[in-house]
């Protein structure tokens, strides 16, 4: 018994161990191949990445250079995230036309939506190019050349490097400036709006549920990728012609189980799981406490606005889920560091990586690292947190401010560069900010600079402060510059852009709005920017040494590289989980569990009468199991922002869900992986179909899928 016992702990940690990761999938070959066979995989490496043949890799594109998706038929139809599509659905609703809120079914190809700037980018191949990367490099001593040094080579190899014409080379580092790859891509720019479910279901308890386990949304959209009579990327034209991929995924409505092996694959974003100890504790305890009060602010006044206007509502939606993501997920970052004790667990491997050191001989390489990260990180505190802060207010959230920010930065650029540079940089900008004035309205932002101002005079640090915010009255502010900039508005702010450089930079600085900012801003640059970027830069440099050391003192571990937005694989199995003591969550959703939320006309909790008659019916056609509609399930796949719309697949690379959330407690994967807490969230693929076919009734969208029903070989 005892050896039993013994045994099945073994097998556990086994098993544990082989899950998690974002792997190149180049580089598969090996221990990652044989955990994926262990876990379930029944499909090679090979199949999944291949620069000789079609592959998996083929068919999974980045969509709109921050999310993923995948091509699901053989006329270049793309599956993604409803909230991936959702600027685009935005920007072709109205008031009249309201397809975030009634959604959007084109039954015939004329009909599709075309976007415009939308852009899609497959990987056409990965090489290894550190050596040339790195060339010259290392008899560079100071840590400010080197990286000057090693951006020259990569421009150089980014413009020689063999591609095609229509191709693009993008080298991106790993393992923090130990590694460079090329990714030699393709971008598609004619991409036409599909389908898209109303957000009743695309994003049903969308600000209550986020980050949460279970969940019920629906979170998909569809698109077509058009490409010139050649196959190529071309921009919009009428004679474009669908997409033919190289490779489309066959779906499978076969069903899932427990213990099930997943695989996702995507570009994730960024993730910096080697931090050390001293990172991560301000993380938790200054960082992330700080921004989410800024969020939360900025949250209520958008949703007392958005709850009384309709316009309002459509003007901000898309600014309100993106504010809201990053709210929650820092509020379960914190949670989840705190419940797997992240820094204790790093704290330990700090101690082990010294030891190693020690046994090695590497203390005059390695030695120092520790405390030198520890007196590095207890230095830049203060630093950081004012970054936060003007990172928050200034850049993000306060949106005049954000426009003030740029304008400060086309009066440097004058002071630097001269007038070309100036007017070339006020042309882009005018230009640019027509979308951005569109979705800002002066009541709604003028509460939310009161608010953030306020916060700010009160919660930067104080050594860094201007004068004139110290004991501000930020209402007043807020109604001097509402009252008299003409940075509230799009015309304003072109008519004040207007006349030669001399003439906008004098109307500039006298414009109230500005004052404001650059009083601001000014203080931030000359007291926190230097000394921050000094510190960093050491921190940098460290970094770049403590994972050299850890790739050479541990070369057994799994040593996966961050996430840096490039083609990765992570794989796991299907897997509820105990987020807490006596709770345990099921991996599977039902439909059943909309109606049980459903709130008759709420924002967030109500659902299209149809919907509730389908259910009512149990009219789910093929796609339901035993009278129930399969929704959402999750998995242990590692997974993270820019992870959105990623194919879920089985072990035979079929697709089976797409990716678009994890849990609360599991967004510290970012910064710290567990087998036991972390889950990413995946609409089960046949609730997908069920709501195109029996939902919309587009059967032209059905009838150009591979679907694989139960019985049936791919």
């Amino acid at each position: 018994m005892k050896y039993l016992k013994l045994l099945l702990l073994f097998l556990f940690v086994q098993v544990s161990a082989q899950q998690g990761g974002m792997w190149i999938p180049s580089l598969l070959k090996g221990m990652n191949e044989d955990e994926m066979k262990n876990l379930g995989m029944k499909i090679t490496a090979e199949q999944i990445y291949s620069i000789n043949k079609s592959s998996i890799k083929d068919g999974v594109p980045q969509f709109d250079k921050k999310c993923t998706a995948e091509v699901i038929s053989d006329k270049g139809l793309i599956l993604t995230n409803h909230h991936c599509g959702y600027d685009a659905i935005q920007n072709h609703s109205t008031v009249e036309h309201d397809y975030l809120a009634d959604g959007f079914w084109a039954y015939k190809m004329e009909d599709e939506l075309l976007n415009k700037g939308m852009v899609v980018s497959f990987v056409v191949r990965i090489d290894d190019v550190t050596s040339k990367v790195l060339a010259g490099v290392a008899a560079i001593e100071s840590e400010v050349d080197k990286q000057k040094k090693i951006q020259e080579n990569i421009a150089t190899l980014t413009k020689t490097l063999p591609k095609e014409s229509w191709e693009e080379n993008v080298i991106k580092t790993f393992y923090n400036g130990n590694q460079y790859l090329l990714f030699v891509t393709e971008t598609f720019k004619d991409i036409r709006l599909v389908g898209a479910p109303p957000s009743s279901i695309g994003k049903f308890a969308d600000v209550t549920d986020n980050w949460v386990w279970p969940r019920h949304t629906g979170d998909f959209s569809l698109f077509r990728i058009y490409a010139d009579k050649n196959n190529r990327p071309a921009e919009y034209s009428p004679q474009n012609v669908p997409y033919k991929p190289k490779y489309y995924f066959p779906i499978s409505i076969k069903g899932l189980k427990e213990n099930d092996f997943t695989m996702v694959l995507g570009y994730p974003g960024t993730t910096h799981e080697y931090l050390p100890s001293f990172a991560v504790e301000q993380i938790v305890n200054t960082s992330n406490p700080a921004k989410i009060e800024i969020r939360d602010t900025t949250l209520k006044v958008l949703n007392e606005f958005m709850r009384k206007d309709k316009a309002i509502k459509i003007q901000y939606a898309s600014k309100n889920q993106t504010i809201a993501n990053a709210w929650k997920k820092w509020q379960g970052e914190i949670k989840g560091l705190k419940k797997s004790n992240a820094v204790g667990a790093k704290q330990n491997f700090e101690k082990q990586f010294q030891k190693k050191v020690i046994e090695a001989g590497k203390e005059a390489e390695y030695g120092n690292l520790i405390p030198d990260f520890e007196k590095n990180y207890t230095q830049i505190k203060d630093f950081s947190l004012a970054r936060d802060y003007f990172n928050e207010i200034v850049v993000t959230n306060a949106e005049i401010l954000s426009v003030a920010y740029k304008l400060y930065q086309l009066e440097q650029l004058y002071n630097t560069k001269g007038e070309q540079a100036f007017n070339d940089r006020r042309t882009n900008l005018i230009n640019g900010w027509g979308e951005f004035y569109s979705e800002f309205n002066p009541k709604v932002n003028q509460e939310v600079f009161k608010q953030l101002l306020d916060i700010y005079s009160k919660k930067y640090p104080k050594q860094f402060l201007p004068s004139s915010l110290e004991n501000a009255n930020a209402e007043n502010i807020a109604n001097e510059v509402f009252t008299k900039s003409q940075l509230v508005s799009y015309d304003k702010v072109k008519e004040l852009l207007t006349g030669d450089s001399k003439t906008v930079l004098e109307k500039l600085n006298n414009d109230e709005g500005y004052k404001v900012g650059k009083t601001i801003i000014d203080a931030h640059i000359k007291n926190v920017a230097p000394k921050y970027d000094e510190i960093n830069l050491r921190n940098t440099a460290a970094q770049r040494t403590y994972m050299k050391g850890i790739l050479e003192l541990f070369p057994k571990n799994r040593n996966f590289p961050d996430a840096n937005s490039t083609l990765r694989v992570t794989y796991g199995k299907i897997k509820g989980y105990k987020p807490s003591d006596a709770v345990f969550y099921e991996p599977f959703s039902y439909l059943d569990g909309v109606i049980e939320k459903y709130i008759p006309g709420d924002y967030e909790f109500d659902a299209p009468k149809k919907l509730i008659d389908l259910y009512n019916a149990k009219d789910y056609g093929v796609y339901g199991v035993n009278g129930k509609m399969p929704l959402d399930f999750i998995a242990t796949n590692h997974t993270t922002g820019g992870n959105s719309g990623s194919p879920a697949l089985d072990a035979d690379g079929n697709l089976i869900g797409l990716n678009f959330d994890r849990v609360w407690e599991g967004t510290m994967s970012d910064i710290y992986y567990s087998p036991e807490i972390c889950r990413n969230i995946m609409v089960d693929i046949r609730y997908v179909l069920f709501i195109i076919d029996k939902f919309a009734g587009a059967d032209n969208l059905i009838k150009e899928l591979k679907i694989i029903a139960p019985g049936k070989k791919k």
